[in-house]
């Protein structure tokens, strides 16, 4: 007869409990918060999906450098520039923000490294004779000394810290990115407000010509009546617009000083500082050619659309760390140290103590909170990828716009230059042929107005033109081009 082997209970119970262990673990997870069904299906934009080339074709050009404004050969533009970026608060708050964000990732760094503490406590204390203590310590006073040295250690099985420490490094390039972006705002401003400084002191020149013309108009029509050939309609018709005229240059030097005090305010400094500026000395800039391959290099030449990229990458590693909350975690620690009773013995070796042990959390059952965080991600998600893809398609346009106006504007200042110059001819001869007495004052007043217009025409057309260059050269990013490292093609969220 065949013996039959039988197993001893503890044995059984060793066999049994790694099947049972995985069986538990198995029914376990699966009965975890999951995320399924939970995803997006929004992509970034590629510059190539645009179709720009006849709006912003290839011209050879080259893509404007960090002292693009030292191209309208002004040093006074070159130093407020200069000094805006220095003391502006708009770009102090610009720089607070990249150190809170530099702060943020140094904390999610952290996170990712095991955790050494130290700590010390002291207690006295009076033990209760009428409860579980030993009689040698019942009913008396103790003084209990700690010392102890902790360490604690997150796994990071599915990589939360990780992508966490991630997110956080992207949100400093995006940071960068928009203190950039403030840079370049505020230095276009600078250079807007100063160009229509420019535009007034040239508008209030052509006034006060246009002043000392009626000047020398109300003084030959004086003459003339007093000669008997003009009457008293012509005499207060040359003397109310002579007022007109010095009414104009009045207005003038007030939208001066208003654009002063502007500046100033732009350079963070009082307005004291606006009435210290001289009076601007603007050349025409550079030729307006724009750089080949535009629309796909701008995505690193604007700095507003690497920070929106930065924004999206970020968010990415945001869904990730929302779906690794779905998987356990498991915390390991560990301590070392004194405790005693009493000061005696508290170095001795006797008084040391030490543990060590692991916690595990697995979400199970949670109300849906992961799954409505998880959400939330994506939401954020959708939102930054459509930042992204609008400022990627208001880029372009600003590109095509400023490059428009350039052309329109250069069209229309050859023909107004010729105007002008006609203009200029006809006053001279009806200024001469009044004073001989061969036209009447009316033809003078009416050269004078289409002598005023023209040249008031010229000089508008010629500061809108530079206002333009300053524009192109922001919307192309003024010499900004991302160093940070560099972003793989974003690829869809599942």
């Amino acid at each position: 007869m065949q013996s039959q082997k039988t197993l001893s209970p503890p044995r059984v119970v060793r066999r049994l409990a790694g099947p049972a262990l995985s069986m538990l673990m198995a029914a376990v997870l699966s009965a975890c918060a999951n995320y399924a069904g939970i995803k997006s299906d929004k992509q970034l934009s590629e510059p190539a999906t645009y179709t720009t080339t006849q709006s912003i074709p290839a011209e050879q050009g080259h893509w404007p450098s960090a002292d693009w404004a030292d191209q309208f050969g002004d040093a006074q533009l070159k130093a407020l520039i200069a000094e805006a970026l220095q003391g502006s608060p708009s770009l102090e708050r610009a720089r607070a923000r990249v150190a809170s964000a530099v702060a943020f990732s140094e904390g999610a760094n952290a996170n990712t490294l095991p955790q050494v503490g130290a700590g010390y406590s002291f207690s006295r204390q009076r033990y209760t004779e009428n409860a579980m203590v030993p009689p040698q310590f019942a009913g008396s006073w103790q003084s209990e000394n700690k010392a102890f040295i902790n360490a604690s250690y997150d796994l990071d099985l599915w990589g939360k810290n990780r992508e966490a420490l991630k997110s956080a490094v992207s949100g400093v390039h995006a940071s960068e990115a928009e203190a950039e972006q403030v840079k370049l705002t505020l230095s276009t401003a600078i250079a807007r407000a100063y160009n229509e400084l420019a535009r007034l002191y040239t508008l209030l020149a052509i006034a006060q010509d246009e002043v000392k013309q009626r000047r020398e108009v109300l003084r030959v029509t004086n003459g003339r009546v007093t000669m008997g050939l003009e009457t008293e309609v012509e005499k207060r018709t040359a003397e109310a617009n002579l007022a007109a005229s010095e009414v104009a240059v009045s207005a003038l030097e007030g939208a001066i000083q208003r654009t002063r005090y502007q500046v100033g305010a732009l350079l963070g400094q009082g307005p004291d500082r606006g009435l210290a500026i001289a009076r601007p000395n603007l050349g025409a800039g550079d030729e307006v050619r724009l750089p080949d391959n535009l629309p796909a290099d701008l995505v690193s030449r604007r700095p507003d659309i690497v920070a929106a990229r930065w924004r999206v990458d970020a968010t990415l590693h945001d869904i990730k760390v929302a779906k690794a909350e779905f998987y356990p975690d498991i915390n390991l620690t560990a301590m070392i140290g004194l405790d005693a009773l009493g000061w005696g013995r508290f170095l001795r070796a006797a008084s040391r103590t030490a543990g060590a042990g692991a916690a595990i959390h697995l979400p199970i059952f949670d109300g849906g909170a992961l799954r409505a965080q998880l959400k939330g991600r994506y939401a954020d998600y959708d939102f930054v990828v459509a930042n992204y893809n609008e400022t990627l398609v208001n880029a372009l346009t600003d590109v095509a716009t400023q490059l428009s106006d350039i052309r329109a504007v250069d069209a229309q200042i050859d023909n107004a230059v010729r105007s002008d110059t006609a203009a200029q001819r006809a006053l001279t001869l009806a200024l001469a042929q009044y004073k001989a007495g061969l036209t009447t004052q009316l033809t003078v007043l009416n050269a004078q107005t289409n002598a005023l217009r023209s040249s008031q025409v010229v000089a508008n057309l010629r500061m809108n033109r530079r206002d333009r260059q300053i524009a192109l050269a922001a919307a192309l990013g003024g010499g900004f081009t991302d160093t940070s490292d560099s972003i793989t093609k974003a690829v869809q969220v599942r």
